[in-house]
C-alpha cells in the first residue's frame, strides 16, 4: 500500500509546480487577466485533486476488500480445520448425564393393532416384516433379523468367554441379617403382609420366597413346608402373627436346605454371559448393535450406554418364570426415565430397560417359548395372577394358560416396550 500512495503524491507535486510554471510567461500589463487565470488555475486544481483524491480513496478500499476477502477465504480451511477436530474430540469424549437428558428422546413405534405388519430397513439392500403381536404390553416380531452365520458366531463367542450359572442356589445368613437389622417378629410380619389385613397369604409368602430366596415354591410346597414346621395350626392355609411367632426368622430357609432345593425349582434356571458390543469388539456384535438402534430408533448415544449382551442358554428342563423384566425393586427408588416425569419426590433413582430386545440363536422341536400370561389383558392386577392354585407366572406348570406365546426361530427377534408413554417423550 505504500507503494500505492508514493506515484499519487508524485502526480500532486507535478500538477502543482505546472500551473505554476505558466505565470511568468504573462506580460505585466496583464496581471489582472493573470490574477484571473491564476484563480481559474487554482480552482481546476482543487477540482483535480478533489476527484483524484475520491479515486485514490477507492482504490485503497478496493485493495482493503480484496485483501480482506483472500483473508477470509484462507482462514476458513483453518476454522473448519479447527471445528472439525473439535467435533471429533466431542465424538470421542463420552457424553456427560446432562447432556444425554436434553438430547434424547424416548421414541415410540406405534403397534397400530395386533397383526398388523410394517416394513423396516434394518440393513441396506433387504427389507424386514415387523408385525404387531400384542398392545399390552407394545409387543414385534421380527422374522430374520439375524442371519445364521450371526447366529453361530454370537454363540461360539458366548461358548469362548465361558457361561455361568444366571442363579446360585439358596444362600445362608438371613438369620444375622435380621439380627443386625434388630427386627422383631411383628415388623417382618408386617413387611411380610402386602394388603396389611393381619393375616400372610400363600401368595404374600410366595412372592417374599422368589423376591429373597430365588426359591418358585408352589402352593403345594408351601403347605408341605407348613405341615413339616407345623406353622399352620388351624391348617386354613393362613398365617396369624401368633402362628408366625413361633418361626424363627430363617425358619423356611433351613427346611429348604435340609429337605435340599433342586435346580429346577429355583426362579430362574438356565446359564448365561456377556458380551461386550462397543469399539473393538467382533464385527457382528457391533452391526447387531447398529441393526438394534436402527430398530428401536433410539439415538446412538443411549443405546451406547445400554447393557451388553446378555446371551442365555436353557438346557432342557431349563425356564425363567415369568417377571417383570425391568423396574426398580423398592418403592423409594425411581427409574431415571420415569423420574424426570412424575416420581420427582424419589430419593433413589437406577437404570432401567425401557426396551428388551430378544434374539432366537436356534430353533426347538418343542417348549422354550417366550410367555406372556397377561398380554392385552384388559385390566391387571398382580394378586390375581395366583387364584384356585393355578399360577400364571409358573412357566413350567402354566405356560400353555399364558395369553400370548412366541416360538423360538433361528434369527428372529421380538422386542417390547416395559413402560408406558407419557406422550412427550
Amino acid at each position: 500500500m505504500t507503494d500505492d500512495r508514493e506515484p499519487a503524491h508524485d502526480e500532486d507535486t507535478t500538477t502543482a509546480s505546472g500551473s505554476a510554471a505558466s505565470l511568468p510567461l504573462r506580460p505585466p500589463c496583464e496581471r489582472l487577466a493573470g490574477h484571473k487565470s491564476s484563480v481559474c488555475s487554482r480552482s481546476y486544481f482543487v477540482v483535480v485533486m478533489v476527484f483524484f483524491h475520491v479515486y485514490i480513496i477507492n482504490v485503497i478500499a478496493l485493495l482493503f476488500y480484496v485483501h480482506y476477502s483472500s483473508g477470509q477465504e484462507d482462514a476458513s480451511p483453518r476454522r473448519d480445520a479447527v471445528s472439525d477436530n473439535q467435533q471429533r474430540a466431542e465424538t470421542r469424549r463420552p457424553p456427560s448425564k446432562a447432556e444425554i437428558l436434553r438430547d434424547v428422546s424416548l421414541k415410540r413405534i406405534e403397534g397400530i393393532r395386533v397383526g398388523h405388519v410394517q416394513t423396516v430397513t434394518l440393513v441396506p439392500g433387504k427389507v424386514h416384516e415387523m408385525r404387531t403381536l400384542s398392545l399390552k404390553p407394545l409387543l414385534f416380531e421380527i422374522p430374520g433379523f439375524l442371519s445364521e452365520d450371526e447366529c453361530r458366531v454370537v454363540m461360539q463367542l458366548a461358548q469362548l468367554k465361558g457361561l455361568m450359572e444366571s442363579q446360585l442356589m439358596v444362600q445362608e445368613g438371613q438369620e444375622e441379617l435380621a439380627k443386625e437389622l434388630n427386627l422383631s417378629p411383628e415388623e417382618i410380619f408386617n413387611l411380610l403382609d402386602i394388603n396389611q389385613d393381619g393375616q400372610l397369604q400363600l401368595h404374600e409368602i410366595l412372592t417374599h420366597s422368589r423376591v429373597r430366596d430365588g426359591i418358585w415354591l408352589t402352593p403345594e410346597n408351601l403347605r408341605e413346608i407348613y405341615a413339616g414346621l407345623k406353622a399352620d395350626k388351624d391348617n386354613n392355609g393362613l398365617l396369624s402373627l401368633d402362628e408366625f411367632r413361633l418361626l424363627s426368622n430363617d425358619a423356611f430357609q433351613r427346611f429348604l436346605l435340609q429337605r435340599g432345593v433342586k435346580r429346577s425349582q429355583l426362579v430362574r434356571n438356565s446359564r448365561h454371559t456377556w458380551l461386550y458390543q462397543g469399539k473393538g469388539a467382533h464385527q457382528v456384535l457391533q452391526d447387531i448393535k447398529t441393526r438394534v438402534t436402527r430398530l428401536t430408533r433410539l439415538p446412538p448415544t443411549l443405546v451406547d450406554l445400554s447393557e451388553p449382551l446378555q446371551v442365555v442358554r436353557y438346557e432342557q428342563g431349563g425356564h425363567y418364570h415369568a417377571h417383570h423384566d425391568s423396574g426398580p425393586v423398592y418403592p423409594e427408588t425411581a427409574c431415571t426415565h420415569t423420574r424426570l416425569a412424575a416420581n420427582t419426590s424419589t430419593p433413589f433413582e437406577t437404570s432401567c430397560r425401557y426396551i428388551t430386545v430378544l434374539f432366537y440363536l436356534n430353533s426347538v422341536e418343542g417348549g422354550g417359548e417366550t410367555a406372556f400370561p397377561v398380554a392385552d389383558n384388559r385390566t391387571y392386577d398382580e394378586v390375581c395372577l395366583i387364584q384356585n392354585d393355578v399360577d400364571l407366572l409358573d412357566t413350567r406348570r402354566n405356560c400353555d394358560k399364558s395369553n400370548l406365546r412366541v416360538k423360538p426361530t433361528k434369527g428372529t427377534a421380538v422386542f417390547w416396550y416395559n413402560y408406558l408413554s407419557d406422550g412427550r417423550g
